[in-house]
């Protein structure tokens, strides 16, 4: 298998896509299975379709298609609702494996809806409860005794830098802390060995490098010997033990099913379950190799060629994920004059533009072309116009 799979995806012509850590493009096939789902399976067998087209077991069978993409055992991921709902999830469970200690522990790299959960929870719970936020080179000083869960994304939405999974977990561990890992900017971006690190739970978005689509449902993990004791916060029907029983009262079911919550997006798990199959033939440790390749040669000619920007992501690319950020000034309009120009990437405020480097469907001449129309965006001033100023609700 040699990298990149063009073929594999429906890429506009012309455009030079570095907004996977985003939005991942369109494989080829999924409009094709989306439709086939709803004329096939919904149209022709309404409500049937939930056992003859098996759509109850899709949250466990995707489940595990991501597990070997992130170093997980079988039955140990279930799919479902939005990252910010798998991450109160997995907090509250962890929160209560630890009844002696009111800490949650994160960093100022986190993105912002993980602690706004985390601060969500905190309102319920009661003052007792605090989430302490310290730098991220400070994450493992402060594994502290009072700490019961340490919450961190892997890879820092905005400069790409990237924790040491098995270094963080190891400390949490030794202060007795539960960790909980987001994989929202790692899963197929880098290589990750769940069950070699040990961490007690994680979470994670398919709609990035994993190309599930606009809206694709996100994912939690739990530690296979921790999945039957795990008490889920949000008791909802799937999520017990007999759904069809109907029950007065919750009985969570045993496995990863106890972390369903509500009916599945079955649309959206059959366009993830058709696009994980880019990733069959595909080892994650090519992906990375080819990964740095692509961003070390973006940070190269970048500098070169435009000493107006700065590196705000780790130079050292064992440091990094898989994408890069440079800091301008006015970085949101030239970010959109580079789109323009149908080179895609991404702004976070105040001045930070983003490039991922997603090796699947891009390549080094993909990089030159990029750095070439850069370097005429920012030489000719042409993000100086006010229609590249005008700021969208999306960024």
């Amino acid at each position: 298998m040699t990298l990149p799979l063009k073929d594999r995806f429906a890429l506009p012509e012309g455009v030079i896509y570095l907004d996977g850590n985003s939005l991942g493009p369109l494989p080829r096939g999924v409009d094709d299975r989306v439709s086939r789902m709803i004329t096939d399976e919904w149209g022709a067998h309404l409500i049937k379709g939930w056992n003859v087209d098996d759509w109850m077991a899709q949250p466990i069978r995707v489940g595990n298609r991501i597990s070997r993409i992130v170093g997980a055992a079988d039955d140990s991921i279930a799919l479902g609702d939005t990252l910010s709902i798998k991450v109160y999830q997995a907090l509250a469970a962890a929160l209560d494996m630890r009844p002696d200690r009111r800490v949650i522990l994160s960093d100022s790299g986190n993105f912002p809806s993980d602690l706004y959960m985390a601060e969500g929870l905190i309102g319920l719970l009661g003052d007792s409860y605090e989430l302490r936020i310290v730098a991220p080179d400070a994450v493992e000083d402060a594994m502290t005794p009072d700490v019961a869960v340490a919450m961190l994304t892997q890879v820092d939405y905005r400069t790409g830098r990237m924790h040491d999974m098995d270094a963080i977990t190891q400390a949490a561990h030794a202060a007795g802390a539960v960790m909980l890992w987001d994989l929202a900017h790692s899963a197929g971006a880098v290589p990750v060995d769940l069950a070699g690190a040990g961490c007690e739970f994680a979470v994670g978005c398919t709609y990035k490098y994993l190309n599930g689509g606009p809206g694709a449902p996100a994912f939690i993990y739990v530690r296979p010997d921790l999945i039957d004791v795990a008490r889920p916060a949000l008791s909802g029907w799937l999520g017990h033990d007999a759904p069809f029983a109907f029950e007065r009262s919750y009985r969570p079911a045993t496995g990863i099913e106890r972390m369903r919550v509500g009916t599945p997006p079955v649309m959206g798990l059959a366009a993830l379950e058709c696009a994980l199959e880019v990733w069959v033939d595909v080892e994650m440790n090519d992906i990375r190799a080819a990964s740095l390749h692509l961003s070390e040669t973006f940070i190269a000619e970048v500098e070169t060629r435009c000493p107006e920007l700065r590196l705000v992501s780790p130079r050292n690319g064992s440091e990094r994920g898989s994408q890069v950020s440079f800091a301008h000034e006015h970085g949101y309009a030239v970010m959109q004059a580079l789109i323009a120009r149908d080179v895609i990437g991404d702004f976070r405020a105040p001045d930070t533009m983003r490039f991922g480097f997603a090796p699947l469907y891009l390549d080094e001449d993909d990089v030159h072309r990029a750095v070439a129309i850069l370097a005429d965006v920012l030489g000719g001033r042409l993000w100086d116009r006010p229609v590249f100023r005008k700021t969208t609700r999306v960024t």
